[in-house]
């Protein structure tokens, strides 16, 4: 006998009958983010590339492409598959990797799309050429510029010309361009300070960009940005791609940012919950704790309650494996414990390690379940 749990979801249930904790898409929300950021990319001049780290999934991806994008990003070889057997043409891989295993996915996947890699050294650079000629695949090289992050990425126009020459030397790479994300400047939450802090990074990957013209070698790309960032990378002259990833659902952290007037973004993305007791006075729990959502960027900053009615304002003060505690913002109410059974919408503080929860999406317009898009790329890391 095979036994297995019923679906959380199915197309038509409202979101009331919806089980819990699941990861729900806002589509209206959604699909005005995906606009305005592909009209934006597009009034700019610059190329589009989502990162794909965010949403893990191939549904939304081909929604992206639809939409403008050129390709995506993927943080991870392994992660890049989903993508490649969707049909997603381009993929561009904004990491580093060494070893045969990351090999042998790097050429099997150069094999079936037009693959951009990452480096910042000179064995990297010779693995990845012998294995790909060993292949007969070309693989597209981007090399990595410290931006600031002081992460990966060479730190000299030196290094950066030696890892040139390096892939000038491998019959099978193609030198596309460089990287340049500096991913500890997408959350300062003053937008003057931010703007300031990735004026810089694009001034360093301008600096590189010109010690490669002056070796005669066109920089066809510079890529990188993110979605706190991408009002500054766009219109810097520097940048020709943007990798945003985050501004499809706007998680909590980011939300919590300043923003210009340019571009206003809507939280689309939602972990529903059910209050599951309420046994004190002012405090409920309820059933999303620690794995249900990802609190490296905070505890959710709201709560909202599917049934708009319900004026009880509630707090999201601490997290444990299966529960969450939530505590009333003013006096408690002396009948507190009506509230079980209800439902609550919590953006996550931080999306990318949210998504990697869980299997699915329940998209949803208005409170009717209309679509479950799978996650299909979760949980591959490597």
């Amino acid at each position: 006998m095979t036994l297995a749990p019923p679906p959380a979801a199915r197309v038509g249930d409202t979101l009331a009958s919806v089980a819990t904790p699941s990861l729900t898409l806002d589509l209206d929300a959604f699909d005005a983010n995906l606009a305005a950021m592909s009209a934006f990319a597009a009034r700019h001049g610059v190329a589009l590339r989502p990162h794909a780290k965010a949403h893990k999934s191939s549904e939304i991806a081909k929604r992206q492409i639809e939409a403008g994008a050129v390709g995506v990003c993927c943080q991870k070889l392994s992660e890049a598959y989903p993508f490649a057997a969707a049909g997603i043409a381009s993929i561009h891989v904004s990491n580093e990797f060494v070893g045969a295993d990351k090999l042998a996915m790097a050429v099997e996947l150069a094999s079936h799309v037009r693959l951009s890699v990452c480096v910042d050294a000179l064995p990297q650079v010779r693995a990845l050429g012998e294995a790909a000629a060993r292949a007969g695949v070309t693989i597209d090289v981007l090399p990595e510029i410290d931006a600031g992050q002081h992460r990966c990425g060479v730190t000299s126009e030196d290094a950066l010309l030696a890892l040139v020459d390096g892939i000038a030397a491998q019959n099978a790479l193609r030198l596309a361009g460089i990287q340049a994300y500096h991913g500890g400047i997408q959350h300062v939450a003053d937008w003057s300070a931010r703007k300031t802090e990735a004026q810089r990074a694009a001034d360093i990957a301008a600096r590189y960009v010109r010690a490669l013209d002056a070796r005669g070698v066109r920089c066809a790309i510079v890529t990188g940005g993110g979605t706190g960032t991408v009002e500054f990378d766009a219109a810097s002259g520097v940048f020709t791609e943007l990798q945003p990833g985050s501004y499809l659902f706007m998680d909590g952290d980011y939300g919590g940012i300043g923003w210009s007037g340019e571009l206003r973004w809507r939280h689309s993305l939602f972990v529903l919950s059910t209050v599951m007791s309420a046994t004190r006075p002012g405090m409920a729990v309820c059933d999303a704790g620690l794995k249900g959502l990802a609190v490296d960027s905070g505890l959710p900053r709201s709560a909202h309650w599917l049934d708009a009615s319900i004026e009880a304002a509630l707090t999201y003060v601490s997290a444990n494996d299966e529960h969450g505690m939530l505590q009333a913002q003013h006096a408690p109410d002396d009948d507190f414990a009506r509230l079980v059974g209800q439902r609550l919408l919590l953006p996550p503080g931080h999306c990318d390690p949210t998504v990697n929860l869980y299997d699915e999406y329940v998209c949803y317009r208005g409170e009717r379940v209309t679509d479950i898009w799978p996650i299909d790329a979760r949980g591959l890391s490597r």
